[in-house]
């Protein structure tokens, strides 16, 4: 993703955006921030924040996406290790 490690970007519910009425302006950040990672070409959208779940899951749905990428939690990606 063009905004990550010492450059990266709040999904915006760590700004609260999740629990307040969206403000003035044409992009949202959590669709933002899931355009960013679909681009990418990922089949999953891995999250170690619960919000950050959320918000990238609504996104992938807005998107249209929800059949080809998946948005889950680091401990779901360990869990499906270990079952493999």
């Amino acid at each position: 993703m063009k905004r990550c490690r010492s450059n990266g970007l709040c999904c915006g519910a760590g700004g609260a955006q999740m629990f307040k009425e969206e403000e003035k302006g044409t992009t949202q950040i959590n669709i933002d921030r899931t355009n960013e990672a679909i681009e990418t070409g990922a089949e999953v959208i891995a999250s170690a924040c619960p919000f950050c779940n959320t918000m990238m899951t609504d996104g992938v749905k807005l998107a249209e996406k929800d059949e080809s990428v998946q948005v889950l939690d680091i401990a779901e990606l360990i869990a499906q290790a270990i079952d493999n």
